[in-house]
């Protein structure tokens, strides 16, 4: 006999489809820090649509979108997925999940009632224009537990089908839910952007290279054949992207140059540019060879654009996708005129993409770098740690319906 709801943990019979679940909610009236923001309440199972599939999530990975998301701030997220008719008093975060399919709409053909799959975060409205190209360019391109509700941190998340890629099976379900949204997202900043897309022999230079982002960079730069140099905070870090691949690493904690430089009319200006010239240097030594990075991953921002731009190559690509350190920004145009550099910005990932980075997944090529599992109802501490940058190396993760010894399958 069906039941109304499940206990976290408990697996419903294939298919079979309960009318409530539990879910860890952000509402706007509890906006401010993650560990209070997040918390437990029973929701009805969405229904979908369609084009739409319904997973029940077995694990999520842990992004630092749902920080935002706990704050409200820079936006409330209620009121952007509300203006897709969808739930605005309350919002289900969560843009990573490993799980399996329970329910797909009557137009959905790539997947099937018991699949077991990953979900990428890239939402569009199927008869936007731009989704014939690329959906990433469209108005209506969304990220999936962010932009919009149903995220992975509830027992059943609602998903338009093609988000749905087959599952690794030789990885554990938390595992498998951790890398997708920094490694598709860091897959289209190294290979989306032709004709600077990473090829054998490429110099890269990757910023927080063991952090969720950096550590799927250089994994991504080593299966192409690149050689990723790593920027990191300590030595530990820095041995950690060792292990993934890359040829050396560079503590930023030995340079003081970082943020907003002097005008470049004043005095000052020279004596900051030592700075960047050092940090070359370190560079050219870590490499062993004076070549420059004809590839900068970029993310923090406002503090190291400066230092990417002069850092690049001629006729090299300074790529990013964040703004970790702050938005404000200054490139120095005599080096982008001059030496012929592209300043490109980057947005998480399209489909072919998104599946290209899960191939090399299946394929071994990707460790997942998950470096702690979190209980369900340790969502929100995890969002907490990342909030102030406690977190670990490599990817987080929390258990929703799978079980905590950690099998590869039901």
């Amino acid at each position: 006999m069906s039941k109304d709801i499940y206990e976290i943990g408990e697996i419903p019979p294939v298919g079979e489809v309960p009318s409530k679940m539990y879910a860890q909610l952000i509402r706007p009236e509890r906006f401010g820090d993650p560990e209070k923001a997040f918390q437990i309440e029973e929701v009805p199972v969405p229904e979908i649509g369609p084009e739409d599939a319904l997973v029940l999530v077995m694990a999520a990975g842990i992004n630092y979108n749902n920080v935002w998301a706990a704050r409200g701030v820079p936006i409330d997220v209620t009121k952007v997925h509300g203006k897709l008719g969808e739930p605005d008093d309350f919002h289900i975060g969560g843009s990573d999940a490993s799980g399996i399919v329970y329910a797909a709409g009557d137009k959905v053909t790539n997947v099937k009632v018991g699949d077991r799959v990953v979900v990428h975060c890239g939402q569009w409205d199927s008869d936007d224009p731009a989704a014939k190209r690329d959906p990433m360019f469209g108005n209506s391109f969304r990220i999936w537990g962010y932009e919009s509700n149903w995220g992975s941190f509830a027992q059943f998340t609602k998903v338009q089908a093609h988000q749905c890629m087959p599952k690794a099976p030789q990885l554990t379900w938390e595992a498998a839910a951790a890398p997708t949204l920094v490694g598709a997202t860091a897959y289209r900043m190294l290979h989306g952007w032709p004709p600077h897309t990473v090829t054998e022999g490429d110099v890269v230079l990757v910023w927080g290279g063991a952090g969720g982002l950096g550590s799927m960079a250089i994994q991504i730069v080593v299966a192409a054949g690149g050689k990723p140099v790593a920027v990191v905070s300590n030595e530990e870090k820095g041995e950690f992207c060792k292990r993934l691949g890359a040829v050396g690493y560079i503590n930023r904690k030995e340079f003081d140059h970082w943020g907003m430089p002097p005008h470049w009319e004043s005095k000052g200006f020279n004596a900051w540019l030592e700075g960047p010239k050092k940090f070359g240097k370190k560079f050219w030594e870590v490499l062993g060879e004076k070549r420059s990075p004809r590839l900068v991953f970029e993310h923090p921002g406002e503090d190291t654009i400066p230092t990417s731009v002069f850092m690049c190559d001629t006729g090299g690509m300074v790529v990013i996708c964040a703004g970790t350190t702050g938005y404000s920004a200054v490139a120095d145009l005599r080096y982008l005129w001059m030496r012929q550099k592209r300043l490109q910005g980057s947005h998480f990932a399209n489909d072919e993409q998104s599946y290209a980075f899960n191939d090399l997944v299946l394929q071994g090529k990707i460790d997942p770098c998950l470096a702690r599992t979190f209980a369900f109802d340790e969502i929100g501490v995890s969002h907490q740690l990342m909030a102030d940058n406690r977190h670990p190396e490599g990817n987080m993760a929390a258990l929703v319906g799978a079980p905590s010894e950690g099998f590869t399958d039901l």
